[in-house]
Formats: C-alpha cells, structure tokens, sequence
C-alpha cells in the first residue's frame, strides 16, 4: 500500500516548453503537441541578465496564441519583470510565473500580475529555500519548483530539489491552500513520477516531447507516468 501524495489538489496537467521546438516550423510544432495531447504550452522569456541565454519576448506568445487555443503558461525569467506583465497579458498570456530571485517586492509583483485578471506564479532556482516564498504562498496560483538551474534546456534533473516539492505539499494541505506545484527541468516519465509522487501537479518537459520521435507517445506515457496507478505500481 501507497502512502497518498501529500496535499494533492489537482489532476496532473503536461505543459509542453516551446524553448525546444524547432522555431522554422513554430506553427506546425505547436499544432503537433497540441494534438498529440499537451495541457498547457509553457513558454520560457529570458534576458541574458538573470539567465545566460536570450529566448523569447511577448511576440512569441502573441504567435502561439494564434496558432493553438491552449493554455499560455509563461515562465519569465527576467530581471524587472513587472516592465512587461502588461505586454504579455496583452499577448495572451493566462499564467505569468516571476522569480523570487530578481522580485525585491515580490507581494507587490504578483498582485500585479493579479489585478491583469490572470493567474500569477512565483518559481524559485534549485538553491532557493522554500522558506523564501512561504509569505506569498496564500497569494500564488501555482508555485514552480526549478529541477535544474534556469537557462538551457535538456539540463539533467536534480533530484535535491523532491524534497522543496514535499515540502510545499504539506504547506498546501496544513494551511489547505489551493495553489497548484509545477516542476521544470529534466523532466520525463521516470522523474515525472518522482515529482509526482512528491506532490507536483503541472509538469513541463521540452526536450523529452519535442525530441521524441512520436511526440504523442511521449506526451500519454509522461501522462501515465504522473499518475496514482503508476506510482503505486512502483512502491509495490
């Protein structure tokens, strides 16, 4: 017998990461993880500030939106987010996650993001306590929980980081919150079940879908993989 995931709330959501796709073919690779059976599309804004690389910007958004009628999870990782929530509602974002780490006045930020009428997030790096959001925890849709440190995709998982998603799990059913846990970075069928089974609800993977032959397999046994039966057929 299974002990059951610690202040689950929510069925497990896919949330595919644009960041690897093949950008020729933006529209075609989007329609394909939409019909393959994603939940949400997650797309990842960095700066080159507060991360190395330089991504993506709200003209991105604007075009997925175009393409697909999914839910728009945006990922900013970013410096000064609050300069540019109001271009990326614009642009069709329904979830804008900041980072901890670059919001000095995060109650400020994500209220914010709030009064845009969307849902807001706050993620925070592998290093990061969870104590350093616990103030904002009644405040927050969904709390993101980085299994890799932010920046290139195909990063491989850090499984340090299970014991941040128990943590805030049993934060969600002691103060019986409703926020939901996303986990990112390394993500795939084996360590999906890991996050799952530590009590994470939304999960998003890049490399792993879009590097799959049959991106549809890929997403069902992701699927299958973050679900009761499957960690229960593992502890057994």
């Amino acid at each position: 017998m299974t002990t059951p995931r610690p202040g689950a709330k929510q069925p497990a959501r896919i949330a595919t990461s644009v960041l690897a796709a093949d950008l020729c073919y933006l529209a075609h690779e989007v329609q394909d993880i939409a019909n393959g059976g994603t939940d949400w599309i997650h797309i990842d804004v960095m700066d080159g500030s507060f991360v190395p690389p330089i991504t993506f910007g709200a003209n991105m958004v604007e075009a997925v939106k175009k393409t697909v009628d999914h839910f728009l999870d945006v990922h900013l990782m970013i410096e000064q987010p609050e300069k540019h929530f109001k271009e990326f509602v614009k642009a069709g974002a329904e979830l804008i996650t900041v980072h901890q780490e670059v919001c000095p006045h995060l109650h400020r930020s994500l209220g914010a993001i709030k009064e845009y009428g969307i849902q807001c997030g706050v993620a925070i790096n592998p290093a990061t306590p969870v104590e350093a959001i616990r103030p904002v925890l009644d405040l927050v849709d969904l709390v993101l929980v980085m299994t890799v440190n932010p920046g290139w995709g195909g990063q491989p998982f850090l499984s340090s980081c299970v014991g941040k998603i128990e943590q805030l799990a049993h934060l969600r059913q002691e103060k019986k919150l409703s926020f939901q846990i996303q986990v990112d970075g390394g993500i795939q069928p084996e360590t999906g079940q890991l996050c799952f089974a530590a009590g994470a609800d939304v999960f998003v993977a890049g490399s792993y879908i879009f590097g799959s032959k049959d991106r549809k397999k890929a997403i069902e046994d992701l699927r299958q993989a973050v679900s009761p039966e499957a960690v229960t057929a593992r502890i057994n």
